[in-house]
């Protein structure tokens, strides 16, 4: 898609002028936010847990899986995202599927008010792991604030909630600017990325254990109803970690050729990371044996699993040094998370179809900086839950109230529109948001305590549905266009 000078331009520099988002993010800044986004902490204090729940090296089929249902649903993105390069992403997207008139109204603003819990949820598992690998360098940060059993909350606090917490504050001052500069900064973070990765992988290789690596428990593959629901409980915990791929679609009003950067970024981004997960999960399984992982470890081990192979390998300042790499890469994660989020609620305010004070941009600097800060104070009240039942919300949550409705969306909309101009047009049509719905939903209904999270789901759908309802019969917008108001 060719860019218009406006496009190009620099923020209008007439006092006088309302500040309005630039197209400044090029392909390459657009790529490493994307990767950074994709590799968080996640990988490194989830891929125990991965092969926990699926009781050995066969949860490289959750990985598999994980990329598989990635690779469908980025392809539905893409095309989205090349066709609506706008700020918010699915908000834009949602609100043209549905009718900008009609039920798109709903949709949109259901996905911005699930947004205001998932989105901090995301940042917050972030910071969160960020802190327990603080814990690895310096043990002490794992106990409690507090010891007094007349005060549980403040008994239970820990050290690590209070970096993590912390650690989102720092986030939010960081952002609190420009997104040229941001863009600078990110290049410097994605380096700290592959070089965490690539260190843990290389570690992995040059220390080998074929027969460890591959050391399958009997009926591993016995296809019963252990190995679907071990195998849902794994794939959940990947999707988390592939998720983020689409992050630059949350950008799309600052993205540089859109039609062609976004599809691009999405694609490119989810086959690296894919690959590099893959690497990982083999090269860390050749080192550590899964039943240590399963039986023996402790709670902090676990989590800081790839410090205890750089232990193992190359020794106890190795271990350390990773372990600050990963933390790097927890904070670079959490940075372009909350620089991608913090773009929707905006979007939708400047549409009407949000609360107006969201519309607000920086006067001098240009950037959504009060949907910046709400975002980032709940994200830190989110840093004090468990970060098992943080993952498990943020899952169910984004699966009901946005990947879903996309990828029925687009084929709507293909059946609506099909000569509607596509920069990009998704292969193998319309398997992609077939096979990507079938996957969701089997990692919904699938694993163990599927149910509480799909409460979780339902009632912010329905405080949303309630809440949306409210404002549009006193607004008179569909579905109460027309009526009036003492009616």
């Amino acid at each position: 898609m060719p860019q218009s000078a406006d496009d190009r331009s620099e923020p209008s520099r007439n006092p006088g002028a309302s500040p309005t988002l630039t197209r400044q993010v090029s392909f390459g800044n657009a790529l490493s936010l994307n990767m950074m986004n994709m590799i968080g902490v996640g990988p490194f204090i989830t891929l125990p847990l991965v092969v926990i729940a699926m009781g050995g090296p066969q949860a490289m089929l959750g990985w598999l899986l994980g990329a598989f249902i990635a690779v469908c649903d980025g392809l539905v993105w893409a095309e989205l995202g090349a066709m609506m390069p706008q700020a918010g992403g699915s908000y834009a997207y949602l609100r043209e599927i549905y009718g900008r008139e009609g039920a798109g109204r709903l949709a949109s603003f259901l996905y911005v008010w699930q947004l205001g819990f998932s989105a901090p949820l995301s940042i917050a598992s972030g910071c969160i792991g960020l802190a327990q690998y603080a814990a690895y360098l310096w043990p002490p940060l794992a106990n409690r604030v507090f010891e007094h059993t007349r005060l549980p909350l403040l008994g239970s606090l820990k050290f690590t909630s209070l970096l993590a917490a912390a650690t989102c504050l720092l986030t939010v001052a960081l952002l609190y600017r420009n997104v040229r500069s941001i863009a600078r900064m990110a290049w410097v973070l994605w380096a700290g990325v592959l070089i965490t990765i690539g260190g843990v992988i290389l570690a992995g290789f040059t220390h080998f254990h074929p027969a460890m690596a591959f050391n399958f428990p009997p009926h591993a593959f016995h296809l019963g109803t252990a190995f679907f629901s071990g195998l849902g409980a794994a794939t959940l915990i990947a999707t988390y970690d592939y998720w983020g791929y689409y992050n630059v679609g949350f950008l799309g009003g600052e993205i540089r050729d859109p039609g062609r950067a976004i599809p691009r970024a999405i694609l490119i981004s989810i086959f690296i990371v894919a690959a590099l997960y893959l690497l990982m999960n083999v090269s860390v399984l050749g080192v550590i044996p899964w039943q240590e992982m399963s039986a023996s470890l402790n709670a902090q081990g676990k989590y800081a699993v790839v410090a205890l192979v750089m232990q193992r390998t190359f020794g106890g300042v190795a271990a350390n040094m990773i372990a600050v790499l990963v933390m790097w890469t927890a904070f670079a994660s959490v940075f372009a998370l909350l620089l991608g989020y913090s773009r929707v609620p905006y979007a939708a305010a400047l549409d009407g179809n949000y609360f107006p004070v969201f519309a607000r941009l920086h006067p001098t600097q240009s950037f959504p900086n009060v949907s910046l800060l709400a975002l980032g104070a709940v994200a830190t009240l989110f840093c004090f839950f468990d970060l098992s039942q943080v993952i498990a919300a943020l899952v169910a949550i984004r699966i009901i109230l946005q990947f879903l409705l996309q990828q029925v969306g687009v084929i709507l909309l293909r059946l609506r529109e099909p000569d509607r101009p596509r920069p990009f047009r998704m292969w193998w049509y319309p398997l992609p948001p077939i096979l990507a719905a079938a996957g969701f939903v089997f990692i919904l209904i699938s694993r163990p305590n599927a149910v509480r999270e799909l409460r979780y789901g339902a009632a912010i759908a329905t405080s949303g549905c309630l809440l949306y309802f409210a404002r549009a019969r006193h607004r008179r917008e569909w579905p109460f266009a027309g009526v009036d108001a003492g009616d």
